[in-house]
């Protein structure tokens, strides 16, 4: 037994390492009770014969008392009788024969006295020609649980402490492959409105939104489903043994969940949400992986989106065969800049006062070898997505400039305009792009007038307002599109340089019996204009009554379907000299007058 702390107890009575006697003994003892992990040496029948002090005072530390004269194989297995045990006590046996040279296994075992749980790195080594073993055990737990935090971490979202994107598709893929076949679905939930809270309120609230988020689609979700987040706003829940009607019904306790106003910053703010939901039955369920079910659940919460947000949308193979369309016609349109697939077409622009065509504004157009020729709608959204906007607009602008000074060679000198997207904004070429479109055509500056909505200088409108600067400095003009769509800003009129106000078409084509008010408002936004020496356009005039009622309001140009539609370039020459000769005249001033005190008497009446 010890004697005193510090010294390692050898009880040797001949059989024990060999013939070890005297100063050998004393010296081995010596040796063990140096080394700084607890140590142990084992006869070849595994009784304890040597301890050192790290192993006395580790003992002590936990609360046992192991000594020499014990089974190590007893106590081994005694302690935690688990596979890791297990296979401790058959390594050692197979050192001890001789059957291995060394032996190396990490042990997991519950803490005493309340310290937790315990990993040791045990190492065997035979000495000796008798079978006697030499095991050391070093604690390695800070080493393990600084290993499973940086693993946690590494599968957890730093923000949320929900599963991350990776871990995610992990808890997926092992629903998907249980033997027991059960049904599997996934929401994919993307936040409405979350960009105009980062944007008004800062990222902090932003960050706190999302931690609200989290905690009540926790709440909302069962037991058995798992809530991860894969970045930004969007969510996705495992919906674990769940059909799709299930997982619907999940999906509306998830809205019902954001129904309560959030708290962030001192305020109050009701946010949705929209949904797409994705699932697979026990049939087919195995031959599906989980980047494909995300995939689904994601096509299905844009269609969610796009039907009006705060939706749910349950995936069909008709928005997988969309998505495959878009895709392809997404490679098709950076052949098609680059080619000559592009084509312009030029709605007029009439100047009120005088009712002469004084501009065009160019559309672009696809001309599709396959599909025909296809409106904006169906490829610009898709060249914003895939990073082409600038170059799209760079070959709108070289284009209409050359065709602005054709015309010009022509006899027809018109002001061109051209629309900008907030993509070019945030590229921050815009001025240059501009200036190479002007020099390559020829055309004067003046005869330029890039169009922009105030979306698409709200990120950045400092960067935006300075770039429209240096345009207007060279002499090319300003407008600002759709102006009275949603919620225009006064203070935008201020901070931007701009000479031109385009009135939406949602004004000047008002509904039935809300004439008065589309009077009056249309009214406003021209005073305004005028207040910042600007001039007004109303667009999307359809009708005689809409064209006088903007003339009588003091719109300076407009430009509509009643007016012209969009042509191609070479039938502007012709409509032109259909003007001229009094085809398509513009109403009497005198009627816009009458037509002024009717408007007048509606407003006030109204």
């Amino acid at each position: 037994m010890h004697g005193r702390q510090g010294r390692a107890e050898l009880p040797f009575d001949g059989r024990d390492l060999g013939a070890a006697q005297g100063r050998d003994a004393a010296l081995i003892a010596a040796v063990v009770d140096a080394l700084p992990s607890p140590t142990v040496v084992l006869d070849p029948r595994g009784v304890i014969v040597l301890v050192n002090s790290a192993w006395v005072n580790d003992g002590r530390k936990h609360g046992l008392s192991i000594r020499p004269g014990a089974d190590y194989f007893t106590e081994a297995v005694g302690l935690a009788d688990d596979p890791d045990g297990r296979t401790l006590v058959a390594e050692l046996r197979e050192l001890m024969a001789g059957e291995r040279s060394e032996m190396s296994i990490d042990r997991s075992m519950p803490g005493l006295s309340g310290t937790g749980r315990l990993w040791f790195h045990v190492q065997g080594t035979r000495v000796g020609g008798a079978g006697h073993v030499v095991v050391t055990h070093t604690d390695v737990t800070a080493r393990v649980l600084a290993e499973r935090a940086s693993s946690w971490q590494a599968r957890h979202d730093h923000l949320t402490e929900l599963p991350n994107r990776a871990h995610l598709h992990e808890l997926i893929n092992r629903e998907l492959h249980r033997p027991d076949h059960p049904a599997v679905s996934v929401l994919f939930l993307d936040v409405d409105g979350f960009k105009d809270v980062n944007d008004s309120l800062g990222h902090e609230v932003g960050d706190e939104l999302l931690r609200q988020m989290s905690a009540r689609l926790l709440e909302a979700t069962r037991a058995q489903d798992t809530v991860g987040r894969l970045g930004g706003d969007e969510f996705v829940v495992l919906c674990r043994n769940c059909d799709t009607d299930g997982a619907a019904a999940l999906a509306a306790r998830c809205q019902a969940a954001f129904v309560e106003p959030f708290e962030l910053g001192g305020r109050r703010l009701t946010l949705g949400a929209s949904i797409g939901i994705a699932g697979t039955d026990g049939g087919n369920r195995r031959s599906v992986r989980s980047t494909e079910l995300v995939r689904d659940a994601d096509l299905a919460m844009y269609a969610a989106k796009a039907a009006g947000r705060g939706r749910v949308r349950v995936f069909s193979p008709d928005l997988r065969s969309a998505a495959e369309t878009r895709m392809q016609l997404a490679a098709e349109l950076r052949d098609a800049i680059a080619g000559d697939q592009l084509v312009l077409h030029y709605q007029p622009i009439v100047q009120l006062s005088t009712g002469t065509c004084t501009g065009m504004e160019a559309l672009v157009r696809w001309q599709h070898p396959e599909r025909g020729l296809l409106p904006p709608s169906d490829f610009v959204p898709l060249a914003a997505q895939h990073d082409l906007m600038a170059e799209l607009t760079c070959w709108v602008l070289r284009t209409a400039t050359g065709q602005a000074v054709a015309w010009d060679a022509a006899g027809l000198p018109l002001v061109m305009n051209v629309n900008i997207s907030a993509e070019h904004f945030s590229a921050g070429t815009l001025t240059d792009d501009v200036a190479a479109a002007l020099e390559a055509s020829g055309l004067p500056p003046d005869r330029l007038v890039v169009e922009l909505t105030e979306t698409s200088v709200a990120e950045d409108p400092v960067s935006a307002a300075a770039q429209l600067a240096r345009l207007r400095v060279t002499g090319v003009e300003v407008s600002i599109d759709d102006f009275g769509s949603g919620f225009s800003s006064i203070s935008q009129l201020v901070a931007l340089p701009a000479g031109l106000l385009k009135i939406d078409r949602s004004l000047v084509t008002c509904a039935a019996g809300r004439a008065g008010q589309a009077a009056a408002a249309i009214e406003a936004v021209v005073g305004l204009a005028d207040a910042f020496g600007m001039r007004s356009l109303a667009e999307g005039v359809e009708t005689a009554e809409q064209l006088a009622m903007a003339t009588a309001l003091g719109c300076t140009f407009a430009q509509g379907f009643h007016i012209a539609r969009p042509m191609p370039a070479e039938d502007i020459p012709a409509w032109m000299a259909a003007r001229t000769r009094g085809a398509a005249p513009l109403p009497l001033l005198t009627d816009a007058a009458s037509l002024s005190r009717g408007l007048g008497s509606a407003v006030g009446s109204g």
